[in-house]
């Protein structure tokens, strides 16, 4: 099973950066993508990451999740085409033949490309969220944030929350498992995966309690708030990182000089 979010062991390119250049790269694509409007500099740039994952040697870790990505997208674009219709009918998602509720709900462009561009938008932040983080150790993530003088309690609190996300995807895939091994049958189709949410969400939050009480005392134990910290070993910057800075550099110019001169490409 792929985990979500989880740091991946290897020695690719993005494993060798310095995570402020990781940030930087963030910062960059989620500035281009919030404001490009247009569906192909959009698809554009999700083909980019991907090359940018198959570089790094992170190209299965991003396809694993491929699937959830491509749901979350199918999710935006039908909820754009019920609650913002707009430009021209091009059909109807119940048909007209039907009594009363006929033609209710009109699937419009206006709505396809609104929707377009937001799932195209979402992948685009996942993917490189993604990079980020399965290319990341925590320990560097932790260093990096107190490099910015963010507080303690907020770094504290954002890599545990990061961390339980791959541990409480796994326990809930246990637990799942646990029961169809003693005869739970929820059923099938959409019915039998919405029965099947209660029975593993109930003992779910019930660990996840147990865990953040044994964790509080683990972080007291281990001296939390003892003042100075030392770290084993600091990241330095290096070819790799002026590389992909310049990189950054160089696309967020060209995106600037295409804005001005040329708005209706990317808006």
């Amino acid at each position: 099973m792929a985990e979500i979010l989880q740091y991946v062991h290897k020695d690719g390119f993005f494993h060798r950066l310095h995570p402020f250049t990781k940030i930087l790269f963030i910062i960059v694509a989620s500035i281009i993508c919030i404001l490009v409007t247009s569906i192909p500099v959009l698809v554009l740039m999700v083909a980019a990451l991907l090359v940018l994952a198959f570089i790094g040697d992170l190209h299965r870790e991003v396809i694993q999740q491929l699937k959830l990505v491509l749901v979350m997208s199918v999710v935006f674009v039908i909820i754009t085409v019920i609650t913002m219709p707009g430009g021209e009918t091009i059909g109807h998602i119940i048909p007209q033949g039907v009594p009363v509720i006929g033609g209710a709900i009109p699937i419009t462009t206006g709505a396809i490309s609104v929707g377009l561009i937001l799932a195209l938008r979402f992948m685009v932040l996942i993917f490189a969220f993604q990079l980020f983080l399965i290319s990341t150790q925590p320990r560097d993530l932790v260093h990096a944030m107190e490099k910015l003088h963010m507080p303690i309690d907020y770094i504290l609190m954002f890599i545990i929350a990061l961390r339980f996300i791959p541990t409480l995807q796994i326990e809930g895939q246990r637990i799942h498992e646990a029961q169809l091994a003693r005869g739970y049958n929820p059923g099938t189709g959409m019915l039998g995966k919405v029965r099947s949410v209660a029975p593993i969400v109930i003992p779910l939050v019930s660990n996840a309690l147990l865990r953040s009480n044994v964790l509080g005392l683990t972080i007291d134990m281990r001296g939390y708030r003892t003042g100075v910290r030392t770290h084993i070993r600091e990241r330095k910057f290096c070819g790799g990182d002026y590389a992909m800075i310049s990189g950054l550099c160089v696309t967020a110019v060209v995106f600037a000089v295409i804005a001005v001169a040329l708005p209706a490409l990317v808006f």
